[in-house]
């Protein structure tokens, strides 16, 4: 046996260990990079901006608060859960947690301040919380697109071993494949004694069966074991598991019936020793607030005042073009079903609407309800370039305004294609359609039309402005990159 051979179990355990720790090394080390950046930015501000007094002692003052500061600013998001292995990478609650504590900080330095008399600048206090906040969100955030592309290269990846019958280990690895980001690589499945089989249906191999889940988790060489539906029979079972694999080092992780249900929506209630699931009723109601429709005329009037030179820039170019009209109306079903002319800018050569069939034969196939194709050879060269990057659709913020649909929400249809819907399906039209939406952050038209429906139902069953806001930041990523779009 060589030597490579002989480490092979401590470094894979090493390895194990590193990229479990690695996003947490990462996140406290650009916090604390980021702590010192804006204290040093709150002190030079203070010192040179026009708009506060002669800086006088306060140089002096925030040398001496300064390192005091960024520890506590950091022990606090640290006490808080920021740093949390669980946390990093996915869902909003690390952004919370992180605003959250940084306003714990800002309370505590008034306090410490008042109370110790130490006669800390107002002007330094008050840039150190609007400089500080942004920036550490946008340092997780880039943070968080760099472990993500590592993920999606192969690297900072957890080995898993799913546990369950073959139809539930199939439908959580399709899942863990979807979201490369994630980082979670399977490995193998194990199945029932009651299951004789090879490899499953989607053709995940079979490392062995649930009764010896301890003994071929230490084969496999994983760091998860993740419990789906069928691994055990009961909750003695399920306790018996988790102690033959107390020695192992990997993590268990169980598997839920419930599927694309924020983590928002749930609660968990100890009772006896049970442990209830309380799930919150779907939200579409809440998207219909008051607050979303202030939120989203506010955005469209910034937005179409900002973008008023490149929708003059487009008009004339589309114009220039071949001389047809600027504008094009579709008709689109709205809310409850209602339709309204959804408005973009003309892409399309004038007939469009007569070439469809001719283009509809070289498309996808009959259980396909999108119309979409890359290779439309009905657009024109300026719709291409202003398709390329969403352009074509920035009229729309007058549909916004005037209440027919919001800056965030399910794709909006068109009739033909509501006529093909199920009655599941139908639950999209509950709210108002959006510019853009889970969808067109997710690939666009490079979604299948399952999924499109999928992104749809969980955004009107999870909605929330936090959720809208994560959306809106992620669409100018799909934009500039123009992914998905044609």
């Amino acid at each position: 046996m060589t030597v490579h051979e002989l480490l092979a179990p401590t470094l894979d355990r090493r390895s194990t260990r590193w990229n479990r720790r690695a996003p947490v090394v990462a996140a406290m080390l650009v916090d604390l990079l980021l702590l010192v950046v804006v204290t040093l930015s709150a002190g030079f501000g203070r010192a040179v901006l026009p708009v506060f007094r002669e800086a006088g002692d306060v140089p002096e003052l925030v040398a001496a608060a300064g390192p005091p500061i960024v520890l506590g600013w950091f022990a606090v998001i640290a006490l808080s859960g920021g740093y949390a292995p669980h946390l990093l990478g996915a869902g909003t609650q690390e952004y919370k947690l992180v605003v959250r504590a940084s306003l714990v900080a800002a309370g505590a330095i008034g306090v410490v301040s008042f109370l110790g008399k130490v006669p800390l600048s107002r002007g330094f206090f008050f840039l150190l919380i609007i400089i500080g906040v942004p920036l550490l969100l946008l340092g997780r955030h880039l943070l968080r697109r760099v472990v993500h592309l590592l993920r999606r290269r192969g690297l900072l990846c957890h080995r898993v071993v799913v546990a369950g019958s073959a139809a539930s280990v199939d439908e959580v690895t399709t899942v863990l494949r979807r979201e490369p980001w994630l980082g979670f690589t399977v490995v193998g499945a194990l199945v029932p004694p009651s299951e004789h089989t090879d490899v499953t249906p989607g053709g995940i191999p079979v490392l062995g069966t649930t009764a010896r889940t301890a003994a071929v988790v230490g084969d496999a060489d994983c760091d998860i074991v993740l419990f789906a539906g069928g691994a055990v029979s009961s909750a003695r079972a399920m306790r018996r598991a988790a102690w033959d694999l107390e020695d192992t080092n990997v993590q268990i992780m169980l598997v839920p019936s419930l599927t694309d249900v924020s983590t928002d929506r749930v609660r968990a209630r100890p009772a006896a020793g049970l442990h209830l699931m309380e799930l919150e009723g779907p939200r579409a109601h809440r998207a219909s607030r008051v607050s979303k429709r202030a939120f989203d005329i506010v955005g469209a009037g910034l937005c179409l005042v900002l973008a008023s030179p490149v929708l003059l820039a487009t008009a004339v170019a589309i114009r220039r073009y071949d001389g047809g009209p600027v504008i094009f109306r579709q008709r689109r079903v709205g809310r409850h079903g209602d339709f309204f002319d959804c408005l973009k800018f003309r892409s399309m050569v004038v007939d469009a609407d007569r070439l469809r069939p001719e283009v509809a034969e070289n498309m996808h196939g009959e259980d396909h309800v999108l119309f979409k194709d890359a290779h439309d050879p009905r657009v024109t060269p300026p719709g291409r370039v202003i398709r390329r990057f969403s352009v074509d659709e920035t009229p729309q913020f007058l549909n916004v305004l005037r209440g027919e649909m919001s800056l965030v929400g399910p794709r909006p249809p068109l009739p033909g294609e509501v006529e093909q819907y199920t009655d599941e399906v139908r639950t999209r039209l509950a709210v108002r359609p959006g510019m853009t939406g889970l969808w067109q952050v997710s690939g666009r038209s490079d979604l299948s039309w399952e999924d499109s429906v999928r992104l749809d139902l969980y955004y009107v069953d999870n909605w929330s402005l936090v959720q809208d806001l994560a959306i809106l930041w992620r669409t100018v990523s799909a934009v500039l990159t123009g992914r998905g779009a044609y």
